[in-house]
């Protein structure tokens, strides 16, 4: 399992940096998000079928939220440091408005993706519950290794899709050059912040940093989390990378209003690697186009870089 994300990574890398024809390009997204929506069924089943983790559903509810206010936390004092030392996102922001670019043609606020993600923020969290239904009430005890193999499935699936989605978008290498190599800081920054708040999450309440702190670096990325956890470390850790990471961005719209009083980083902390799509848009309404293209590449960033690091905290916690 340690090395099937790199090999899927690197075959859907070199078919994304194929010129594909937009038929397949669109084919390719449909598949991923049938994929999603399936793996989001057989994780939510997981968890029905297993009594064990149900009777302890609340318990691991208060801990995910627990560990999801705390990576926000520390994301947002990392950011900041590296906002008062390397990358002064004011005056950033003030230089990209003078030289009068057309972000806005790079930060799309009301096209049809946006409205194609705002539909799976719903579709996603229920398809978990329609799987928790079906496996509480409906699939026999013995669906456990059918589900555990159309885990693995679909994982496969999944990171050929974002390997090909990291062929396709090379053009973020273009805008990080724009805006120079520093911002790549803040992906660090947010990535660190977040391995601490696992780390101090894990030590308070007394759960394993392999769980903790896998669950927090997902960074919002709670498909690919869920799924990662719960083929290594069974299903009651996979519902920690899943809720961790779809509380983070809940806890970061909640607190929108008061993240831009800190800073202008302090948004993009919390939104991590859903600011490469759900949480773009909310992200970008308080800190500003010009800062929004700041957010999409710290999430693409970000979104690329989870499926590298699971694996790696995997082998460093076995």
């Amino acid at each position: 399992m340690t090395w099937l994300p790199f090999i899927c990574l690197t075959i859907g890398f070199f078919i994304g940096i194929q010129k594909l024809s937009q038929y397949l390009l669109v084919l390719v997204d449909k598949i991923i998000t049938l994929t999603l929506i399936l793996l989001m069924l057989v994780i939510g089943s997981s968890i029905g079928i297993n009594p064990q983790v149900m009777a302890r559903l609340g318990i691991v509810g208060f801990n995910c939220a627990v560990l999801a206010l705390l990576s926000i936390t520390f994301s947002i004092f990392f950011v900041c440091f590296v906002e008062k030392t390397v990358l002064p996102l004011e005056k950033i922001q003030k230089e990209l408005f003078l030289d009068q670019l057309n972000i806005s043609n790079e930060v799309d606020l009301s096209g049809q993706e946006n409205q194609r993600i705002s539909h799976l923020v719903w579709i996603m969290p229920g398809s978990i519950l329609l799987g928790i239904v079906v496996g509480f009430f409906i699939l026999p005890k013995a669906s456990t290794g059918i589900l555990s193999i159309s885990l693995t499935l679909c994982l496969i699936a999944l990171y050929i899709g974002v390997g090909i989605s990291l062929g396709i978008n090379k053009k973020v290498f273009r805008y990080v050059k724009l805006l120079g190599w520093k911002i790549i800081f803040l992906s660090i920054a947010i990535f660190l912040g977040s391995v601490l708040g696992g780390v101090i999450g894990g030590t308070v309440l007394k759960i394993p940093y392999s769980i903790s702190v896998t669950s927090v670096s997902g960074m919002s990325y709670y498909s690919i989390t869920g799924a990662f956890m719960t083929s290594v470390y069974g299903i009651e850790a996979g519902t920690y990378g899943f809720i961790v990471n779809i509380m983070r961005e809940f806890f970061t719209v909640l607190m929108l209003p008061f993240l831009i009083r800190i800073s202008k980083g302090s948004p993009i902390a919390g939104g991590a690697a859903g600011n490469m799509d759900t949480m773009l848009a909310p992200v970008t309404k308080f800190v500003g186009v010009e800062l929004g293209l700041v957010a999409l590449i710290t999430g693409t960033i970000l979104t690329f870089a989870v499926p590298f690091i699971l694996p790696f905290l995997h082998g460093i916690f076995v």
